[in-house]
């Protein structure tokens, strides 16, 4: 508004304010201030579709207040990033102006907006995003309007702000002027630093998929015959994953990229697999190994018949032998002065080796023997140590990747 007009309206007020002071008369006030703003905004002084000049004027006015936007002249301003929006009218529309005697005005108004916010899932759900709010002007260039950042605290935050999965820590107020083929046109941004709450995730996703896993191991205890056990707990605690996994992707926008979350639930899916696997491989090895067994035994029964159908045959040509024949028989003892036996005694010598210090695995592996039929047995018995210690060292590499990561790649 003008210096001229601000400056009538201000004498004028302080006229009357000094006039009903004199005469000690009660006067209503209200009705004045209605007077004055007809003076500012009635037709021929006041144009709202004429951008003011920007000279401003000084007086003792405190303010004027309107309730109505379109009385005076106001900035196209828009939100470029908004998918939607409104006001709240109720019970009235949600909206004041101040009109102060420097030429100053206050808009404001009350009004509910969603926000595009493109964001980097790589890290989810320990990552950090940041959302920006941006306002610009739509169609008046820079050479006629410029916002401006108020010096101090130009954006205040509800100190008890509590978002469900987020937390917000910190944000920052900057410029984002645009140039176009029109022109170049202001613009105003603030970015929000929210960081997401893990607990959720921790208790929704992360234990649960963890009990998963050992639960699967339950399987290498138990006996290598209890088939329908074994093959029940495998395939339930890979179906129960496969649907943790995938009501887990449901709810995220699906990318091109790899989350953290999903090399958390891949190699958990992996590893009930294996353990379904395991038991695959340890009935294959079972009855592999009674095969194998069955067929000793065979054999062996079988140069056993043997041995004892020549035994036979050996002591039936003795009896047929005649009774005077004689046996040339060698000597069982010799006596001490036998050079021959002299001569052993020299080639028999007995080489003592130090003892060597026990592998605490090879004891441990020692306890099952090394024939077919345990070969199952000592796949169990490795399983049961070997995944879980593959899983820890996974958990400690995992933890350790996604919560000591730099701060230059939570934020992009």
């Amino acid at each position: 508004m003008g210096t001229g007009h601000f400056f009538w309206v201000i004498f004028y007020f302080a006229s009357l304010c000094s006039a009903s002071l004199a005469n000690n008369a009660k006067i209503n006030f209200r009705e004045k201030e209605k007077k004055v703003l007809d003076q500012i905004l009635g037709a021929g002084k006041y144009d709202a579709r004429i951008r003011p000049s920007g000279l401003n004027g000084t007086g003792r006015l405190k303010y004027l207040t309107l309730t109505e936007a379109n009385r005076v002249w106001m900035p196209d301003l828009f939100f470029s990033n908004e998918k939607e929006g409104h006001f709240h009218n109720i019970i009235m529309p949600n909206v004041y102006i101040r009109i102060f005697p420097n030429g100053s005005v206050l808009y404001s108004i009350r009004i509910s907006l969603t926000l595009a916010c493109p964001m980097n899932l790589k890290l989810y759900p320990l990552d950090r995003q940041i959302c920006s709010l941006r306002m610009a002007s739509y169609g008046w260039t820079t050479n006629d309007l410029v916002f401006l950042w108020k010096e101090g605290d130009p954006v205040q935050v509800v100190k008890n702000l509590h978002l469900p999965r987020f937390t917000l820590e910190k944000f920052l107020t900057d410029y984002c002027n645009s140039k176009t083929n029109t022109g170049e046109y202001s613009c105003l941004k603030v970015d929000l630093l929210f960081k997401r709450e893990f607990s959720y995730y921790l208790i929704q996703i992360y234990i649960p998929c963890c009990m998963l896993v050992i639960v699967s191991w339950v399987s290498f205890w138990l006996d290598q015959g209890a088939v329908p056990a074994r093959v029940s707990l495998g395939v339930t605690t890979l179906l129960t994953m496969a649907t943790q996994t995938s009501g887990i992707n449901a709810s995220l926008p699906p990318v091109s990229y790899t989350k953290a979350i999903d090399v958390w639930t891949g190699v958990c899916l992996t590893f009930v697999f294996g353990a379904l696997l395991e038991f695959a491989l340890v009935n294959y090895a079972s009855r592999s190994g009674s095969n194998k067994a069955n067929m000793h035994k065979e054999n062996m029964k079988k140069k056993r018949r043997d041995l004892e159908q020549a035994s036979i045959d050996a002591a039936s040509d003795l009896l047929d032998t005649d009774s005077n024949a004689t046996f040339a028989m060698k000597p069982l003892v010799r006596h001490p002065g036998d050079p021959l036996a002299l001569e052993k005694l020299r080639q028999c010598e007995v080489h003592m080796q130090a003892p060597k210090r026990p592998n605490c695995c090879k004891t441990w592996l020692s306890k099952f023997p090394t024939r077919q039929c345990s070969r199952s047995k000592r796949i169990d018995v490795i399983s049961r140590i070997t995944f879980p210690l593959v899983f820890a060292l996974f958990n400690l590499v995992y933890w350790s990747t996604y919560l000591f990561r730099d701060e230059e790649d939570e934020t992009f």
